[in-house]
């Protein structure tokens, strides 16, 4: 059945997601109206500038300060999965999130004062808002990518960072927006979701049988001690993590430099789960194997978006062009029916714990990657931006390159519990 449960649960993490990455997007849309130096805006301000009314600039930040700011929020967030992981196990995951969600949305309505006092202050800040995000971070394949494309938010913040944040007043109201609606999820948070399918007042029994015998499969973590050293020697498990790094390098790239540039991206949300949808059919109907399914999605969802990096340094100077390669971008989703969820084909007993790992590769990514477009835009705001692009589009590819060599789709024999 469509209308189910889990299907519900995935929609409520869906929206979390959105509202955790729409908040880690607050800087990235208000920085244009708030800096002195514009050239973080790109190739294409002058362009947007006819259409926006942006007030005088408060803060006097260099490109590369600026870049700093942006990847602070992933700098603890990389030690945090530990910490987080152990009090999910005390206090219960549904505990966590909704007060993760809780903190991370009130620390929101503090950003445009923490900015006035200064660069420390506002780093500190989005340090403590990261934690509080990982507390967030919530991840049978159409599940996964209902949930995870909350993650692509670009589809209407772009929008509201062109046409509702002209101003920097206009620009803060959105940042409280933000905050207030997740202290508004939080309410609804605990009502909604439930621990255990057996608490559930309205789960019917053969779905609630259906959970349980997945959960089962599931392996307690106190058994990945012993396999942890077949999970260094594994390729086909660096392979995804890899990627996971360079997929992650091109995400928070896109959330710190992109929200002036990306108002025609309208559709990713849905590529996210279309894409996952044809998975599922090819492989119903044994058109393709599982492997070259997952292979093929991930280069479509690489190369793309990696010709559209290289060229844009390349047609700046016309806004519809750069429009429409920006949208063309949008098929970087069609990684979430590759790579991104090639975990449950290799070590499915221990998704949860290897989703986590990924996650620490992501926040490593993003604590870099912001931080080296800023130096290499504040070198050369020409040069520095065709850098940044060149960078970007090659580390994409080189992950990928890295993935198709070790990638396998085969359950792995230290994941079957043969070794324990």
């Amino acid at each position: 059945g469509f209308c189910l449960v889990r299907h519900g649960l995935a929609l409520i993490v869906h929206l979390c997601n959105f509202l955790i990455l729409s908040q880690q997007m607050n800087l990235s849309i208000a920085m244009p109206a708030t800096v002195n130096n514009t050239t973080l805006l790109g190739p294409l301000n002058a362009s947007m500038e006819r259409f926006s009314v942006i007030q005088a600039p408060t803060c006097d930040w260099s490109p590369e300060v600026q870049g700093i700011i942006l990847s602070s929020i992933n700098y603890v967030s990389i030690l945090a999965q530990i910490p987080t992981g152990y009090i999910a196990g005390i206090f219960e995951a549904k505990y966590l999130v909704g007060v993760g969600l809780l903190l991370s949305s009130i620390l929101t309505f503090f950003i445009p004062l923490a900015a006035d006092a200064g660069v420390a202050l506002l780093m500190v800040l989005q340090i403590v808002q990261g934690i509080a995000q990982v507390m967030v971070l919530t991840k049978k394949n159409q599940l996964i990518r209902i949930a995870v494309s909350g993650s692509v938010i670009l589809s209407t913040t772009g929008i509201t960072s062109v046409q509702s944040t002209k101003t920097l007043l206009s620009r803060a109201n959105w940042i409280l927006f933000l905050g207030g609606i997740g202290c508004a999820c939080f309410v609804l948070w605990f009502p909604l979701v439930y621990n255990d399918p057996i608490d559930h007042l309205s789960i019917s029994t053969g779905e609630k049988e259906y959970i349980m015998y997945s959960l089962d499969q599931q392996v307690h973590l106190m058994n990945l001690s012993a396999i942890s050293l077949a999970m260094i020697k594994s390729l086909p498990l660096w392979g995804i993590l890899v990627f996971y790094f360079s997929e992650y390098w091109i995400f928070y790239f896109f959330i710190a430099y992109m929200p002036t540039y990306i108002s025609s991206k309208v559709y990713p949300v849905f590529l996210t789960i279309l894409g996952g949808l044809l998975a599922d059919f090819l492989l119903s109907r044994k058109i393709l194997r599982l492997m070259t399914i997952r292979k093929f999605s991930t280069a479509i969802g690489v190369v793309v978006p990696s010709v559209v990096l290289v060229s844009l340094h390349w047609v700046r100077s016309n806004l519809s062009t750069s429009m429409v390669s920006l949208a063309l971008s949008s098929t970087t989703t069609f990684c979430y029916a590759g790579a991104l969820i090639n975990f449950l084909d290799i070590v499915p007993r221990y998704t949860g714990f290897l989703r986590g790992m990924s996650q620490d590769f992501g926040h490593l990514s993003g604590a870099i990657s912001s931080a080296v477009a800023g130096f290499l835009i504040n070198q050369d705001s020409e040069s520095g931006w065709r850098n940044v692009f060149l960078t970007s589009a090659s580390i994409y590819v080189l992950g990928l390159v890295f993935y198709i060599i070790f990638g396998r789709a085969e359950v792995q024999d230290w994941a079957t519990g043969h070794l324990i």
